[in-house]
């Protein structure tokens, strides 16, 4: 049986703040349990939930070498779902209302986690096969298996994946800083490993001493070979491409059920979707304030509230939209305080045609993915994405721009072949965003029967773990 251990910042159901954290909570579920033990370690942190803190039992406690600093490091353990949880404990890292803090904490931190995790294994008894390592967080983990630890024989077998969840976030700072931090030697901080533009980079670091490198979808593995996607890295990418891959995250299809969603007002299925979703939308419209009319669009939108989700472009037509357009827009977020008051405005001025909720709430972020018509996405770039998958497993038409896993999880509709899934456009502009919006509300209002068509088809999408696991399960093979 082959020994698997996911390093990561954060997971479901412990602690989560994105994307990352039900990619290494959930992934390990779907696993082949014949054939691979696949196991998860994580910081515990201060700000966890105290229920599921009280789930986690004393293991064992060591002390480790950071730099010049000797320090402790307690190891907690639980089970959930028949997987098994490991906590690397130091309130003095690990302390504070968030998991993530300062850029210069979170070096130190994280570099004390990547040495922890290391001298755990063998405290644990369980030597994995593979460190499948997340984001920059765990970018060091790499750097010290290969150049500190390959010399005693527990380590020598170990190989490693690095996933990018994000490349935008790397983990850089002050050269000599994170050399007194990491006490790494001289030579590991130069342009071909860990320095780039003059500072330490963690996530380079990953990526420079894997063995194998995985994204969230094909077409964001080739974006970040890009210049206009690499952030900095594009070089590097392009020199590792042959160990590069992109797999799609899934979706918890138990969560996302229309079927079994407890959430809404109806719940519906492929038989019965158009007057399922139909229910929902005029419960919603009544929630909202809007005129109870099952022939109007609805248009959801469910986002952090920032330029890279494409929140710029809806702001330069939306007045226009709002003005022109037979539509109803109902958005649910949080993020930069200028596009939350945007929102605020034109819900104040067209207040029958727009919600604005600026808050986060799941009861209401499910109610729209079941309730709406449409579903848009116009992101500056989306590594992978959630809510398009949400949308079309609620029969809810994702309109997207074409990029990262937006162009891979959505064909875009082809009326001549009667094929797709939802609506694109390519061009990061706001007209181009506009006409796909038009070209949308066309077939909603006059080619109702493609329309259910599209939705259809997208119920149909199979987004689930079970897929990603089984693309994983090849990479490890290949290891």
């Amino acid at each position: 049986m082959k020994k698997v251990l996911f390093v990561t910042s954060e997971a479901v159901p412990f602690i989560k703040t994105g994307g990352l954290a039900d990619v290494a909570g959930s992934l390990p579920q779907y696993f082949d349990k014949t054939k691979y033990d696949v196991r998860i370690i994580l910081p515990k942190y201060v700000c966890m939930d105290e229920e599921l803190k009280k789930q986690m039992r004393f293991h064992s406690r060591f002390y480790v070498r950071l730099g010049w600093r000797s320090q402790y490091v307690g190891v907690l353990e639980t089970k959930v779902e028949g997987i098994t949880y490991y906590f690397i404990d130091n309130e003095y890292y690990f302390a504070g209302a968030k998991p993530y803090n300062n850029i210069y904490e979170d070096v130190e931190k994280f570099a004390y986690f990547s040495k922890a995790v290391l001298e755990a294994l063998p405290v644990i008894r369980f030597c994995p096969d593979i460190l499948h390592c997340h984001d920059w967080q765990t970018g060091l983990i790499p750097v010290y298996l290969k150049n500190e630890y390959q010399k005693d024989e527990f380590y020598q077998g170990i190989r490693t994946i690095f996933t990018i969840h994000n490349l935008q976030f790397q983990g850089r700072w002050i050269m000599q800083a994170v050399k007194d931090i990491t006490g790494l030697p001289e030579h590991l901080f130069t342009a071909d490993k860990l320095e780039a533009y003059g500072e330490a980079n963690y996530l380079k670091g990953g990526v420079v001493y894997s063995d194998v490198i995985t994204t969230v979808s094909k077409t964001y593995a080739y974006e970040i070979t890009t210049p206009g996607g690499g952030e900095g890295l594009d070089g590097l990418m392009r020199a590792r491409h042959r160990d590069l891959y992109g797999i799609i995250n899934g979706l918890d299809y138990d969560v996302f059920d229309p079927g079994t969603d407890t959430y809404i007002w109806q719940q519906f299925g492929m038989q019965d979707m158009t007057e399922g979703k139909l229910a929902n939308k005029r419960k919603l419209q009544q929630q909202l304030g809007f005129e109870e009319d099952g022939g109007t669009m609805m248009l959801g939108i469910v986002t952090r509230m920032t330029n890279q989700k494409g929140m710029d472009l809806i702001g330069s037509v939306l007045d226009e939209l709002l003005a022109d357009a037979r539509i109803q827009i109902v958005v649910l977020g949080t993020g930069q305080t200028d596009l939350e008051n945007m929102f605020r405005h034109y819900a104040w001025k067209y207040e029958d045609k727009l919600s604005a909720n600026i808050c986060y709430s799941e009861e209401l972020a499910h109610r729209i993915y079941a309730s709406c018509d449409a579903f848009l996405m116009p992101s500056l770039f989306e590594p992978c994405g959630l809510s398009q998958l949400i949308s079309m497993r609620y029969g809810t038409v994702p309109i997207v721009r074409e990029t990262g896993g937006l162009k891979d999880t959505v064909e875009a509709y082809n009326r001549y072949d009667q094929t797709g899934t939802g609506f694109s456009f390519c061009n990061f502009q706001a007209r181009e965003m506009l006409s796909a919006l038009y070209y949308a509300m066309d077939v909603y209002y006059n080619h109702k029967e493609d329309w259910d068509a599209i939705a259809l088809r997208g119920m149909q999408q199979d987004f689930s773990w079970d897929h990603s696991a089984r693309e994983y399960e090849k990479i490890y093979e290949i290891l």
